[in-house]
C-alpha cells in the first residue's frame, strides 16, 4: 500500500509539471489570440517593457465583454472630485470640492484614454525634477507659479526646480531652516502631512531626510497640481479640508504643514486646527508659514491691514493654546506648535474649568473613523496615561527601527487578535512573498522600473515594509469598515496610507500609479459591488504599461481574468509561492500600451 501510494504521488506530481509546460505553450498563444486560460505558469511570457507604441489589435471571444475606449474628454476625469457634479454641492466651507462620486446609473464603462504621445515616466530620481510634457500637457501653472518657480516648461519636458509658495531659496533650503528648529534628520519624525500641497516639492524634498509625506490638494483652479506630484514620483492624493474629517486615522503623523495653503485656520471655532490635532502624533509638530506670521515685518507685502493680520495671528496662537499646544519656535516666515505628548494636563484644565472650549470629545468615540464622518468642534481624546512624561499611546521608536518595532497598537491590545507573534509571522511572509514576485512573476520590481505603488488591501502594511529599501513608495489603504482597523498601526510603523472604500473610485488622477497589488480584495469585495466596476477603476489609475499583481482563491481570480480580456491587459495566472497545491492563486498582467486621439 506504501508503494501504491507512493507512485500515486510521483505520476501526480510529473503529471502536474507536464501540464505547466503545456500551460506555457497555451498561454503564449493566447498572448496572440486574446483567448482566455485559467491554467497557472510563471510569467516570464510577460512583457513589462516600455514600448510607447500602441500593441497589435487582438481578437476577442464573443463571451467576453469589451470595453471601448471613453472620448477623450475623459482623459483626466477624477469620478469623486468630477468638476461639473461638484457645482451641485454648496461652496460654503468648499464642500463642493470634497468626495462627491457618482451614482452606480453614472459609472462610465470604458477605458480612460491617455494624451496623444504619451510616454512612461521617467525614472526616480531624474523624475523629481524633470517629466514628460505630453503626460500632463498643462501649462497653466507655468505661467501663474512662474515668480514661486512650481514649474517651468523646458520643450518635452516639465522642469521642477524645488520653488514653492514657501521660500525664494527653494524647498532644500526652507526644509533646511525647519530642521534648525525641529530634529527632521535623527528619524524621530518620519511622517508627515503637507495640507495644500502645491506640486508637492516640499514632500519631494523631505524624501532626502527620510521623512514620507502624504501630500494632498484638491482639484481646483491650480490646474493638475496633485497629478503633477504623482508624476514626479511623489506621494499625493487628492483631498480637500472642507467639511468631512480627512480620512486618516488619529495619531498618524509626526509632522504637519501648511505654507500660504488658504486653510482658514481661526475660521469655524478652530475646526481645522482640531482636525490636524485629531491626525497628529503626540509630541507631533505643526508648521504654519506665511501670512500672517511674523505680520509686523512683512504685512505691506501680502496687501493686508495690520490690524486684519494680527486678528487672524491672535485667533491662531489662541486656537493652538485652547488645544493644549504649546509654541515650540518662531523664526523669520515660520512658527511651529507642538502637541501635549499626553492629555493629563489638558484634561485638569477642563476639570478646573468646564466651560472651556473646545471640549474634549467623549472618549467612548473613535477617533480614528474619519470616511466621510463629519469634523467635530471637541478635542479627540488621548488614550490614558499615569504620569505627565509618559507618550498616550505608546512611544515610537526611531526610523528605520520603528519599521519592523511592534506597533502601540497593537502591543496595547488595540487589535484584538492581532499578537507580536502574527505581527513578526506577517513581516517574514510578505518578505518571502516580495522576494517570488522579484525573482519569478515580476523582474522589473527588483530593477527600478516602478516607483508609485498601490496596495489595496494592505493588512498590517507588510508589503510596502518588505519594499522599504527600494527606490518605490506605496499607498496602503484600508477599508473603513474592516474588522480591524489596522491603519492606525500602518502609520506607527513610519508608513503612509489612507481609508478606502473600493466599490467607489480613489482620489487621483488617471495613470498615477504604476503597479497595483491587490491580497485577497476581490473575495472581499464580490459581495458588495461589482467587480467588473473594481477593475475599470484599476485601470484608470494605472500607467499604460503598468504592472497588476492581484492574490485571491482561483474561482474569484477565473471571473477577474476574464472580464481583464475585454480590458486591453496581458494576464497570467500564477501558482502561489508555496506551491502548485495551495488554493489560493496570483494573477500578474501588464496593461498594454494604448492613447486616445484627439
Amino acid at each position: 500500500m506504501l508503494c501504491i501510494a507512493g507512485l500515486c504521488c510521483f505520476f501526480y506530481i510529473l503529471g502536474s509539471w507536464q501540464n505547466n509546460d503545456n500551460v506555457l505553450g497555451s498561454l503564449n498563444l493566447a498572448a496572440r489570440d486574446g483567448s482566455t486560460n485559467t491554467g497557472c505558469s510563471n510569467t516570464m511570457s510577460l512583457d513589462f517593457g516600455a514600448h510607447h507604441t500602441e500593441a497589435t489589435s487582438t481578437q476577442i471571444s464573443s463571451s467576453i465583454t469589451v470595453f471601448e475606449p471613453c472620448d477623450m474628454k475623459y482623459s483626466e476625469y477624477t469620478p469623486c472630485e468630477d468638476t461639473e457634479r461638484s457645482l451641485n454641492f454648496p461652496r460654503e466651507m468648499l464642500i463642493y470640492r470634497d468626495r462627491h462620486c457618482p451614482e452606480k446609473h453614472e459609472l462610465l464603462h470604458c477605458l480612460i484614454p491617455a494624451p496623444p504621445n504619451y510616454k512612461n515616466p521617467l525614472p526616480w530620481p531624474t523624475s523629481r525634477d524633470y517629466t514628460w510634457f505630453a503626460n500632463t500637457p498643462h501649462k497653466e501653472l507655468t505661467v501663474e507659479k512662474a515668480v514661486q518657480k512650481w514649474v517651468q516648461f523646458q520643450g518635452e519636458k516639465l522642469y521642477f526646480p524645488g520653488g514653492g509658495t514657501f521660500s525664494a531659496g527653494g524647498a532644500d533650503k526652507y526644509i533646511s531652516d525647519i530642521g534648525e528648529l525641529i530634529p527632521l534628520d535623527d528619524g524621530t519624525i518620519r511622517t508627515a502631512i503637507d495640507t495644500g500641497c502645491g506640486v508637492a516639492s516640499w514632500g519631494a524634498y523631505l524624501l532626502e531626510r527620510n521623512v514620507l509625506t502624504m501630500s494632498f490638494a484638491p482639484r481646483d483652479t491650480h490646474v493638475s497640481q496633485v497629478q503633477f506630484a504623482l508624476e514626479r514620483g511623489v506621494p499625493a492624493i487628492l483631498g480637500v479640508m472642507a467639511a468631512n474629517r480627512m480620512p486618516y486615522p488619529a495619531r498618524s503623523f509626526d509632522m504637519a504643514h501648511c505654507s500660504r495653503c488658504l486653510i482658514p485656520w481661526s475660521g469655524y471655532d478652530n475646526l481645522y486646527l482640531i482636525e490636524i490635532d485629531r491626525v497628529l502624533r503626540p509630541g507631533g509638530f505643526w508648521i504654519l508659514s506665511g501670512p500672517p506670521v511674523n505680520w509686523k515685518t512683512h504685512y505691506k507685502g501680502w496687501n493686508r491691514t495690520e490690524e486684519d493680520l494680527k486678528a487672524e495671528q491672535d485667533a491662531i496662537e489662541d486656537g493652538a493654546q485652547r488645544l493644549c499646544w504649546k509654541k515650540y519656535a518662531e523664526k523669520g516666515g515660520l512658527a511651529i506648535w507642538q502637541k501635549p505628548f499626553n492629555h493629563i494636563e489638558c484634561e485638569n484644565n477642563h476639570k478646573k474649568d468646564a466651560e472651556l472650549r473646545p471640549h474634549i470629545c467623549s472618549k467612548s468615540e473613535n477617533p480614528d473613523t474619519a470616511w466621510y464622518r463629519k469634523m467635530e468642534t471637541c478635542i479627540s481624546p488621548l488614550p490614558d496615561t499615569k504620569d505627565q512624561g509618559e507618550v498616550a499611546g505608546g512611544a515610537l521608536a526611531k526610523w528605520p527601527a520603528r519599521l519592523v518595532a511592534l506597533p502601540p497598537r497593537i502591543a496595547s491590545n488595540s487589535l484584538p487578535g492581532i499578537t507580536a507573534e502574527t505581527f513578526n509571522a506577517d513581516i517574514k511572509l510578505w518578505e518571502e512573498r516580495v522576494k517570488y514576485y522579484k525573482n519569478s512573476l515580476i523582474p522589473p520590481l527588483a530593477k527600478g522600473r516602478y516607483r508609485n505603488i498601490m496596495d489595496m488591501n494592505s493588512g498590517l502594511g507588510s508589503f510596502a515594509a518588505a519594499l522599504a529599501n527600494d527606490p518605490v513608495w506605496v499607498m496602503n489603504t484600508i477599508a473603513p469598515d474592516a474588522k480591524e482597523n489596522t491603519l492606525g498601526a500602518i502609520y506607527e510603523r513610519g508608513l503612509i496610507g489612507t481609508y478606502q472604500n473600493w466599490c467607489e473610485a480613489f482620489s487621483t488622477y488617471p495613470r498615477t500609479y504604476d503597479l497595483i497589488h491587490a491580497s485577497g480584495l476581490f473575495s472581499l469585495y464580490q459581495d458588495r459591488c461589482d467587480i467588473a466596476d473594481i477593475l475599470l477603476e484599476m485601470d484608470r489609475i494605472l500607467r499604460p504599461e503598468g504592472a497588476i499583481v492581484i492574490r485571491d482563491e482561483v474561482d474569484v481570480l477565473t471571473k477577474v481574468m476574464t472580464i481583464s480580456q475585454g480590458m486591453r491587459w496581458e494576464t497570467r495566472l500564477a501558482d502561489h509561492e508555496s506551491g502548485p497545491f495551495n488554493p489560493e492563486k496570483i494573477l500578474v498582467g501588464v496593461k498594454t500600451y494604448w492613447v486616445g486621439s484627439e
